[in-house]
């Protein structure tokens, strides 16, 4: 990590995000993966079989392994392996913008799919053309977009963002997550107002039944709180007219029906 991240260089763990979750009545979280670590993902499922509070993992899998069926395979035969609800890899650290397209690479997404997984999209911009052809060649793979694909808030800029992005509104197995907006806005001086020209955008394309609130805690701490990050999203969301119901569903209702079909 570099010196601009030195906030986030000590543990974090679920003693610390327990006050803050009870502070906004969050009542469960998804837990997901920081690091390209199969022992991350056992030690996270580890802490969701000990904390009440976690109700899933998203963990890391290598997708271009040629046994990437048996990882999987052996993840969820695991005694804690009934918390592994999806898989997400930093695609967006990938040096090819096309990553998602490579053979190996979708051969592992198949293999999440049969393992009936979600799979997490973190991207940048530069990446969603590559995702969309994943998403419209994988129409039985749970997919959700991390942080909104990372616009360029601090710049204020919406192209070419909005245009790649509109065009997952027409495939129903495409979410997308309220999450990771603050850090790519200006950390010192952020404000809601800030977001709001993209969240209304996300709100337009996705709908209420299709948005999960994220907090991406503790990386959120390198310019707001926890309880910043939810207030902020509550009063965009309020602003632009989303009804309690609504937000009810952004802030739990989708990520159960997301992470654990059925429950």
């Amino acid at each position: 990590m570099t010196d601009d991240l030195a906030a986030l260089r000590r543990p974090f763990g679920p003693g610390d995000l327990q006050p803050l979750i009870e502070s906004r009545e969050i009542d469960w979280t998804v837990l997901v993966q920081t690091r390209s670590s199969l022992d991350e993902t056992r030690d996270f499922l580890a802490i969701a079989d000990r904390t009440a509070f976690v109700a899933g993992v998203v963990g890391w899998v290598d997708l271009r392994a040629p046994d990437v069926k048996r990882v999987l395979d052996d993840l969820k035969a695991s005694p804690t392996g009934q918390w592994l609800v999806g898989i997400r890899h930093q695609v967006h650290d990938e040096a090819d913008r096309a990553w998602l397209l490579r053979s190996d690479v979708q051969h592992g997404l198949r293999a999440v799919q049969q393992a009936s997984l979600a799979y997490d999209l973190l991207l940048k911009p530069r990446e969603l053309p590559a995702a969309l052809q994943v998403a419209r060649s994988f129409p039985d793979l749970r997919l959700v977009i991390d942080h909104i694909a990372k616009p360029e808030v601090a710049h204020g800029r919406l192209e070419p963002w909005a245009a790649d992005m509109a065009p997952f509104a027409e495939l129903p197995h495409v979410f997308c997550k309220l999450s990771g907006m603050v850090t790519e806005a200006n950390w010192q001086q952020w404000r809601p107002a800030d977001l709001q020209p993209y969240v209304e955008r996300v709100v337009g394309w996705f709908g209420e039944d299709r948005l999960l609130f994220g907090s991406d805690w503790p990386v959120c701490t390198l310019a707001a709180t926890y309880e910043q990050v939810h207030d902020a999203l509550a009063e965009v969301l309020t602003s632009i007219g989303m009804s309690a119901e609504g937000q009810a569903k952004v802030f739990g209702e989708n990520a159960r029906r997301f992470y654990v079909p059925g429950s």
